[in-house]
């Protein structure tokens, strides 16, 4: 059952994502080859005749994965084919649309899951608003108690849950953590609190502060439009601090997961209920669009990159020197996917 929960996201979110850069592709009218979700060797395909549709629509052997091939996104790479139908002979604009549709499509995707969430099972109160501090624990002992507010964690803002959490397990060096908090009556302290170490099930050290979450749920229409927008800026400002802290140090690789640690992840959301489900999809929605506007090679973030510095230089890049650029991303991608499943493995197995 979980493999697939996991196959039917996957689905859902990438043909999301490609049907924006399809859609918007023949809006501008660049040509489209084909419109296929997965990836592999073709299981069937067809074409619109009735409509004069040229595209080709197919389904893949294997379902994860998928894309919209159209014409010229480097360079003039069909023949029989009008100039204005090649992408990379539209504006600059134009490009830039039919490139930023992918991650538009993931973000409204996201944002209307999160509603729904809301307007279904009520929307959880996001402020870090303590809900719980447990005598004999560190927040406790430091004098935060029930009703406070954290403002900031070691001069990260925190006002949502999410980023509360994400910044707590943070490496720090000197494992002291300044939290900064408004009172129940207004004021503002400082605290410095040292987390106990204890093992969880599988044996690992994991740092224990005795925070709860505060568990008020708010209900109606409003509120559960606000939840999405706070919801989603949440995640996708967590998605940043962690992209940096890869590349700091406060985090490692070991943070990531690829297919298999998301079989995990799938199958723990699925015990908890079809509302967990229901985040994990907009949580990885959005995660899809991070990653993709990203300006690394090979993703639709690369691409843009390259539309931007044509916008400044006045004149297009080498099509051999960007697709080089391109595929040699692709291939940095496939390996850090291969290591990444390496260590979903080992972390399962051990």
């Amino acid at each position: 059952m979980t493999i697939i929960i996991l196959i039917l996201m996957l689905s859902i979110l990438i043909f999301v994502h490609e049907f924006g850069h399809f859609i918007a592709a023949k809006k501008i009218g660049v040509y489209v080859h084909e419109f296929a979700l997965g990836m592999g060797p073709k299981i069937f395909s067809f074409k619109r005749k009735k409509h004069n549709d040229p595209t080709e629509y197919s389904l893949r052997a294997f379902p994860i994965g998928g894309f919209c091939a159209m014409a010229g996104e480097v360079d003039e790479d069909s023949k029989g084919l009008k100039k204005e139908q090649f992408m990379c002979n539209r504006s600059k604009w134009e490009r830039f649309l039919i490139l930023i549709a992918g991650v538009t499509m993931n973000t409204i995707t996201a944002f209307i899951i999160l509603l729904l969430q809301g307007l279904i099972y009520g929307a959880p109160e996001q402020k870090p608003i303590v809900g719980s501090a447990p005598e004999g624990y560190p927040v406790a002992e430091a004098g935060i108690e029930v009703g406070d507010r954290i403002l900031k964690v070691n001069n990260h803002k925190v006002n949502t849950w999410d980023k509360l959490t994400l910044v707590l397990n943070l490496k720090n060096k000197d494992n002291n953590y300044t939290f900064e908090v408004k009172k129940t009556d207004g004021s503002t302290k400082t605290y410095t609190i040292v987390p106990k170490t204890e093992k969880d099930e599988k044996g690992n050290e994991v740092k224990v502060f005795g925070i709860g979450v505060n568990n008020e749920v708010h209900r109606g229409f409003f509120a559960s439009i606000k939840y999405a927008f706070v919801k989603l800026g949440s995640i996708v400002s967590t998605m940043f601090i962690i992209i940096g802290s890869l590349f700091t140090g406060s985090l490692g690789l070991s943070s990531l997961s690829g297919p298999v640690g998301m079989y995990t992840i799938v199958g723990e959301s699925a015990k908890l209920g079809f509302s967990s489900i229901m985040y994990l999809t907009a949580y990885l929605s959005l995660n899809l669009a991070v990653i993709n506007v990203l300006p690394f090679s090979a993703l639709d973030g690369g691409r843009i990159l390259f539309v931007v510095i044509e916008a400044i230089k006045g004149s297009k890049v080498n099509p051999e020197v960007e697709n080089k650029f391109h595929t040699i991303g692709f291939f940095l991608l496939m390996a850090l996917m291969v290591y990444i499943t390496i260590k979903d493995i080992i972390r399962i197995a051990g």
